[in-house]
């Protein structure tokens, strides 16, 4: 008789970040590593086979069919609604982690702690628990902290904060609603109202903002940092 196994997949758009956690959870005699994806094309190859009971995945995966981030997550939960999902990232924030929280993903790990974290938060999503790890902590404690003390800026939708991440990542609005499947005018619509929460009236300040606060890679916001200086 074989003993209990965790069906794991991987997804992650960084070879090197593959191979770290695959390296870390190996040994771990409960999980059975059954796939990686370099992006959602390739993930949803692999969950269509069945072959998953959580999905450890980057929230951030650019340049495929089926997106990333929210909009990613939202699919994956109905489409396989049994798939558990455990979110590996660096955007550890309180506005991803509001979004994470309403979608039902209460497993977030952050990629600036150990790999070794991701062991107990797989092992959360598969029973229907909560983990964070220390820095994610951190994060949802100050967020707390902060709405007692009646400072928390006005929370932004899960529709908004995507549009805010791919704009500030340097997509036009046309491209946004091409990705999204919106209107060009609902995109704006949801740009605008994100920045009247945020008390933002500059796009500039909007991808500054993005940057300083984790919503995207800060690799990627240089060159669209750069470009919108250029045209203020």
């Amino acid at each position: 008789m074989q003993g209990f196994s965790l069906r794991v997949v991987l997804a992650d758009d960084h070879p090197a970040m593959i191979a770290g956690i695959h390296h870390g959870l190996s040994s771990v005699g409960t999980f059975q590593l059954t796939g990686t994806a370099a992006n959602s094309t390739e993930l949803f190859g692999l969950l269509d086979t069945d072959c998953c009971d959580v999905l450890v995945s980057d929230y951030s995966m650019p340049g495929n069919e089926h997106g990333d981030g929210i909009a990613l997550f939202s699919l994956i939960r109905r489409r396989y609604p049994a798939v558990k999902l455990v979110v590996f990232t660096m955007l550890d924030n309180p506005a991803v982690l509001g979004a994470l929280q309403n979608l039902g993903i209460s497993c977030v790990v952050s990629k600036a702690d150990a790999v070794s974290y991701l062991i107990p938060a797989i092992h959360a999503a598969a029973t229907g628990g909560t983990y964070y790890s220390p820095t994610v902590q951190k994060t949802v404690r100050m967020r707390d902290l902060n709405g007692r003390n009646g400072n928390a800026p006005q929370p932004l939708s899960k529709r908004e904060l995507e549009v805010l991440r791919l704009y500030a990542g340097g997509l036009t609005i046309n491209e946004i609603a091409e990705r999204l499947n919106r209107s060009k005018k609902t995109i704006s619509t949801q740009k605008v109202r994100a920045m009247q929460k945020l008390g933002i009236e500059r796009d500039v300040d909007l991808l500054r903002y993005a940057m300083e606060h984790g919503i995207v890679a800060a690799s990627s916001q240089q060159g669209a940092a750069a470009d919108e200086g250029q045209q203020d």
